[in-house]
């Protein structure tokens, strides 16, 4: 399996996939023109790492996306929690934006894997 590595624009997050560190890092903003264009590989391939034996690590750090986006990073969620239990979220907020708390925390009420919530200071 090849690492998806794509760097960040103003609509779509900055993604690194490694295949070897068995790894997935979103970060930025994600308001892509279409979302499921965009997230449909990256489901894909979250599909065949966690299919595959060892520990996966989730690094979400978002400052921004919007409901299809939030639809896509469920589905995303819901294959890594349907294909392994062997998988963490990290989940990456700034200290003062409530709303990507409150986001973290309805994603931590629906997916059943460890999930934590980690405040960063504002850049």
């Amino acid at each position: 399996m090849d690492n998806i590595i794509i760097s960040g624009t103003s609509k779509t997050p900055e993604v690194a996939f490694l295949t070897s560190a068995r790894t997935m890092k979103l970060s930025g903003r994600s308001i892509p023109e279409n979302s499921i264009d965009f997230y449909a590989p990256l489901i894909e391939w979250a599909d065949g790492l966690c299919n595959s034996e060892g520990y996966v690590e989730v690094n979400i750090h978002l400052e921004y996306f919007n409901t299809s986006s939030s639809k896509c990073l469920m589905d995303l969620l819901k294959r890594i929690e349907a294909s392994t239990e062997n998988a963490s979220i990290n989940w990456y907020y700034e200290e003062d934006d409530e709303d990507m708390l409150e986001a973290g925390e309805d994603y931590d009420a629906i997916i059943d894997l460890p999930f934590k919530l980690i405040a960063t200071e504002i850049r």
